[in-house]
């Protein structure tokens, strides 16, 4: 009879009986659906992110000032409004989080997205008080003029995550996105900064023209197995060099795909994606799926597996980094020479 296959693993301070995590979105903040991502073997869950522009925006409102101007901006009543109605506000979001850990046992992750100082971190403090097992701060932020430099946002990053830390006593994961020029640098200052966990990498929205090319299109594309490459390769490459966890996120649409995140050197697997394509069940399909390959290859626990594949481990190192690419090229034929 074979033996047993241990797949628990540990992310953020919390004891998991699995890698596979479901990863924010929307479809989180409904219970049903959160008790059936359980059902299917869901080790946790992240719960849609809260925004900085949204806690802005109710205390805006509350101030009496929302209709100020209104009459010299065309834009001023439409600005929030898309935001305010992703998940209701601060207040609904705080609740969201109490009866969800009512609702399941498993994990629930609160997440935050933001990228500028200030007043609205304390919401850390007061998701962490609404029973949110551990918290990730969501960095979302695209630069789009020319005097900041990288060392500015890098800074900005630093020290909002130095501020949410100092407010929360559960640990913090971080999520960035993979545009910055020392990413190995850059991942080792956020855990001197008080980050207990890095997630690569941040899906990034890349807006189309509409049909008539005259308004653009805000496009959400699901991920695909294709994008497991870039978070495999970065966490691959700091597996060992930093002292905190890391977790894959990006094109996970399999049990295999989870195993290659966790030879890389990861510790948890986020999907979302592949969830909003098969449903919820798809967890215990890919938790089947890893314990198969496991069997067939004589591993008996994630922990005997993690790493082994990474930068630090790997029989050919260089297969990460520059020399594979000129390989990659040269090797290359056309499907249709």
């Amino acid at each position: 009879m074979p033996r047993p296959i241990d797949l628990s693993t540990r992310w953020l301070g919390l004891d998991l009986p699995n890698p596979i995590i479901a990863s924010a979105c929307p479809q989180n903040a409904d219970l049903d659906m959160l008790k059936k991502l359980e059902d299917a073997g869901a080790a946790a869950a992240v719960m849609p992110s809260l925004f900085e522009e949204q806690i802005e925006f109710e205390e805006w409102q509350f101030g009496g000032l929302s209709d100020y101007g209104a009459e010299s901006f065309a834009e001023a009543g439409s600005y929030f409004p898309e935001l305010n109605d992703y998940n209701s506000g601060p207040d609904q979001y705080l609740e969201n989080i109490e009866q969800a850990r009512k609702a399941v046992s498993m994990p629930i992750i609160g997440s935050l997205n933001g990228v500028t100082r200030g007043g609205w971190t304390r919401f850390a403090q007061q998701i962490e008080s609404a029973g949110a097992s551990a918290l990730e701060l969501n960095m979302y932020y695209l630069p789009t003029d020319p005097k900041i430099t990288s060392a500015q946002i890098e800074e900005t990053y630093l020290e909002l995550v130095q501020e949410v830390k100092g407010n929360i006593s559960i640990q913090l994961g971080v999520k960035i996105g993979p545009f910055f020029s020392s990413l190995p640098n850059f991942a080792a200052r956020l855990v001197e900064a008080g980050a207990d966990g890095i997630i690569l990498f941040n899906r990034f929205l890349q807006p189309d023209l509409k049909n008539d090319l005259t308004e653009i299109e805000p496009l959400l594309s699901l991920s695909d197995h294709r994008e497991i490459r870039l978070p495999l390769r970065w966490i691959a490459i700091l597996h060992g060099r930093i002292q905190a966890s890391l977790a894959a996120t990006s094109g996970i649409c399999s049990g295999e795909d989870v195993i290659k995140m966790l030879l890389s050197g990861a510790d948890a697997a986020m999907i979302t994606s592949i969830i909003m394509r098969k449903g919820p069940g798809v967890v215990s399909e890919m938790i089947a799926q890893m314990q198969h390959w496991m069997q067939e290859h004589g591993y008996r626990s994630v922990e005997q597996l993690k790493g082994s594949m990474s930068h630090r481990n790997c029989p050919n190192p260089a297969a990460f980094e520059r020399s594979n690419y000129m390989k990659a090229l040269t090797s290359f034929q056309s499907p249709e020479v």
